[in-house]
């Protein structure tokens, strides 16, 4: 190799310090190695979504792509064991004179294992049939204890209500939050815009987390959305918010992709509580599902509350069985929901219709934020 392929890259004593460093050779980002006093390099592109690898951390003889935690040779590039086909490239690096050389041609090439898209990411396509109610319960409870739940009875009844209305039977499913297995939001987003994708990238990697169901219900099956919710502590339930931070990545992608998931989709809510604060438990759960890009019903929500002193929940509860108004106020709430969801479905728009999002809705602003951008 002709000496004017090699880069000096740095002493060899200062890039020795640390074990996964981002450098550049050329154009090129390289993602230099040390390991046992050994010097290394690969690409710094990652081959999920280009994550850095470069900034990543060495795991054994892998870095570690600190986006989402693929792994690649220090040395060759080549993926975990059984995933060797899917790598980055890989570089010559030698030390001469105290000096780090890099080859700025790659070693190897960059290779890719076949992976078919993840169902989630079809893109949405309501099929015809009826009005399709989702009603999401975000009470928590002990699977081995079950407990009466105000706020999900009044989700079953008018969940029920919608099934058999003669005029306009809706077709219904019932998430229960607490039955779903799935882990917390992991801050992609937090570490680049890019690296928050969809389907989540949990999802993505772990085929037992269940965030799945909320998804496939949210983006591809339902046109009304119905959340119910307890309060907690003056906020919703620490369930809904465990939820909607996995859901966060809908949104994101309006501001990343410019790609709507969500059209012609309603959301309405069930608040209630023993303490009083349904207005701001109701403005967070409309301000979330505008972002969206979800519309709402005149009057939204239904809640219910006896106040601050109210700490008898017994009576409460019984309250909330024993009230008429309560359980035919959150029918009528789903009937106004899936009756606005039909005018948006069939009206003259057609079902592409779609208004485009806010200033949050638009392409990232980088630019004008950021100086020397």
């Amino acid at each position: 190799m002709s000496g004017e392929n090699w880069v000096d890259v740095g002493a060899s004593d200062e890039l020795a310090s640390k074990p996964v460093q981002e450098l550049r050779v050329g154009t090129k980002r390289i993602a230099l190695t040390c390991r046992d006093g050994q010097f290394g390099a690969i690409s710094s592109v990652c081959n999920h979504v280009g994550g850095p690898l470069g900034s990543g951390t060495l795991d054994g003889d892998y870095v570690v792509c600190p986006w989402h935690y693929y792994k690649f040779h220090w040395r060759t590039g080549e993926g975990e064991p059984g995933y060797e086909a899917d790598r980055v490239p890989s570089h010559d690096v030698k030390v001469e004179n105290g000096r780090v050389l890099v080859s700025a041609a790659q070693k190897t090439k960059r290779g890719r294992l076949p992976h078919e898209p993840h169902p989630l990411a079809r893109d949405p396509k309501r099929e015809p049939g009826p009005i399709r109610v989702l009603g999401i319960s975000t009470t928590s409870m002990t699977a081995a204890h079950p407990r009466y739940s105000t706020s999900e009875d009044l989700l079953e009844h008018a969940l029920a209500s919608a099934r058999g209305h003669a005029d306009s039977t809706c077709d219904t499913q019932l998430l229960r939050v607490r039955d779903l297995s799935f882990r917390a939001c992991e801050g992609f987003y937090s570490k680049s815009a890019r690296a928050c994708t969809w389907p989540c990238s949990i999802t993505q990697m772990d085929s037992k987390d269940q965030m799945d169901m909320v998804y496939e219900g949210v983006v591809h099956w339902a046109d009304v959305i119905v959340v119910a919710t307890p309060i907690r502590w003056g906020g919703a339930s620490s369930l809904y918010y465990k939820m909607i931070e996995r859901m966060n990545c809908i949104q994101n992608q309006e501001t990343i992709a410019n790609r709507h998931l969500m059209r012609n989709k309603v959301a309405a809510f069930i608040i209630t509580g023993g303490q009083d604060n349904v207005q701001a438990v109701a403005g967070q759960l409309l301000g979330f599902f505008a972002e969206l890009g979800c519309q709402f019903p005149q009057f939204p929500y239904v809640a219910h509350s006896r106040g601050w002193s109210a700490e008898d929940m017994e009576n409460n509860e019984q309250y909330v069985r024993d009230s008429k108004a309560l359980h035919d106020g959150a029918a009528a709430l789903v009937h106004r929901s899936a009756d606005m969801a039909r005018v948006m479905i069939e009206s003259t728009l057609g079902q592409g219709a779609l208004v485009r999002g806010g200033r949050k809705g638009h392409e990232l602003d980088t630019r004008a934020q950021l100086p020397g951008l």
